[in-house]
């Protein structure tokens, strides 16, 4: 979860804005969560507190209803919607959102039927729950089975028909300005950063300079290779100053139940 959070944090500043430069500095003034972070708190707090997951999203979402970047805009429709129904989006926020099920359920049939659940109240196209599904089910593979990462491709490539673009072509979409809001992108490219990277910053880093929605891509990113990698802990205590306490309280209640301590 906080590898997420992270990845949304260091990746917030450059949405919308100017490309990252190589060795661009992690966390600055500028940076803040996002509606990836306010949502990945929803669905942490719906599993731990057996709350729907509609529910939980729009008592978050309405609580925050300003983040940096704001909202995308079907979805802000759907915060303010007095009857909210599914929008049949493929959008990657049902993607960005998912990370806590793929710990909090050990069994993958569980996993994967609870981010069906967690898509679709929002995101019910086919590819939106696909990606919330396969995001969720590759860090239950990393962190119950003990996949490698050539295991992992083979198995998404195989079980999600996603082929993972190689870097060089991330990379090129990125400079040419194309923005990957999409599932079916933004998924097998944040994949990709996780699959070349060689530790938790790395794979940040990778997610970020591939441009586009970079604070969503790393966010994707960064969940999965918080399940693969150790995050440093300055990094840790780094996302904790962007935090309010009503999430601070559901990332610590979040961890004890997978009983990792996060303030080592």
């Amino acid at each position: 979860m906080l590898g997420a959070i992270i990845g949304d944090i260091a990746g917030s500043r450059f949405e919308f804005r100017a490309a990252p430069q190589k060795d661009f500095e992690l966390f600055t003034d500028q940076c803040s969560y996002t509606d990836d972070t306010i949502c990945t708190v929803a669905i942490a707090d719906a599993v731990l507190n057996h709350r729907d997951y509609q529910e939980a999203l729009l008592d978050w979402c309405r609580r925050y209803p300003d983040p940096m970047g704001g909202y995308g805009n079907c979805f802000y429709d759907w915060i303010h919607s007095r009857n909210p129904q599914p929008m049949n989006s493929f959008g990657n926020g049902s993607a960005m959102r998912v990370s806590p099920i793929g710990w909090l359920f050990t069994d993958w049939q569980d996993v994967i039927g609870e981010a069906k659940k967690s898509a679709e109240v929002s995101h019910n196209h086919p590819e939106g729950i696909k990606g919330a599904q396969c995001t969720a089910e590759v860090i239950c593979w990393l962190r119950y089975m003990r996949y490698t990462k050539p295991d992992i491709e083979r198995k998404v490539e195989k079980f999600y028909g996603y082929e993972l673009p190689p870097m060089k072509d991330i990379l090129k979409i990125g400079a040419q300005g194309h923005f990957d809001g999409t599932c079916q992108e933004t998924v097998p490219m944040a994949l990709r950063c996780f699959m070349d990277a060689n530790d938790f910053e790395e794979t940040i880093r990778m997610a970020v300079l591939c441009d586009g929605d970079t604070d969503t891509k790393a966010c994707i990113a960064g969940s999965i290779a918080e399940a693969y990698y150790e995050i440093p802990e300055w990094m840790i205590e780094k996302a904790f100053s962007y935090l309010p306490d009503d999430m601070l309280a559901i990332l610590e209640q979040f961890y004890d139940a997978i009983r990792v301590d996060i303030n080592k």
